[in-house]
């Protein structure tokens, strides 16, 4: 995997959990969509206040939070972990050139307030082994995972 030496271009989202479905909020509010997982009774994806248009780094970035909490949801399950009300994913995604070649790059952050630092990161790297956004790009971009409990 190479590494980005000047990005070009990022999209940033804000994905919280709610009893409705998953929200993402795209960076400075540009992009707000109401989520649902495949088989909910819940609204399906609603974009609204959508200006200017978003990048494609902020889409993929909303889609890829919206499957990651999602997954952060069945790896509580799978280790018995209630989580925070506030559980919130903020992933970022970078467009990059080193040299000629152009790249991908991103970073998670999950935000379980209060839940303790090593059930946290265990969650974290559950939900990246389980969700097909983050199996997509394992190996294929330079993917950093962090955890804030504060």
């Amino acid at each position: 995997m190479s590494k980005i030496e000047k990005v070009l271009a990022s999209g940033r989202t804000h994905t919280t959990r709610s009893s409705a479905g998953n929200t993402s909020r795209g960076h400075n509010g540009n992009l707000d969509i109401e989520l649902s997982s495949p088989g909910s009774t819940t609204a399906a994806h609603v974009l609204t206040g959508v200006q200017p248009h978003p990048k494609a780094e902020q889409l993929f970035a909303g889609a890829w939070s919206a499957c990651y909490i999602a997954a952060v949801g069945l790896a509580a399950q799978q280790l018995k972990v209630t989580l925070p009300s506030d559980t919130a994913v903020d992933i970022e995604v970078d467009l990059g050139q080193t040299g000629e070649q152009y790249f991908l790059q991103a970073r998670l952050t999950l935000r379980v307030p209060g839940l303790d630092e090593g059930v946290a990161t265990e969650l974290a790297h559950n939900a990246d082994a389980i969700c097909p956004y983050s199996k997509a790009t394992r190996g294929n971009i330079d993917v950093a995972i962090k955890v804030l409990t504060a």
